[in-house]
């Protein structure tokens, strides 16, 4: 009969249960923050690789020489 009470004691406690909602939880939140992180990650690496895209093919146009004046008359 003892070992029943006991038993039947450990079915009743809840002393550990709060742990469990919080283990849950958090495990939630650090999903969503890794599924976060993976979206933006994405969108830039799409980015920069569309800026280095556009800036390869950018042309650049000669000033002449800087800093020199023009010969007079």
């Amino acid at each position: 009969m003892k070992l029943f009470n006991l038993i039947k004691s450990f079915k009743n406690d809840e002393s550990g249960a709060v742990t469990v909602d919080w283990v849950v939880l958090t495990a939630a939140i650090v999903g969503l923050g890794i599924a976060v992180i993976a979206a933006v990650s994405t969108g830039t690496t799409s980015l920069g690789n569309n800026i280095s895209t556009s800036l390869s093919g950018a042309t650049v146009n000669s000033l002449g020489t800087l800093g020199s004046a023009p010969a007079g008359p």
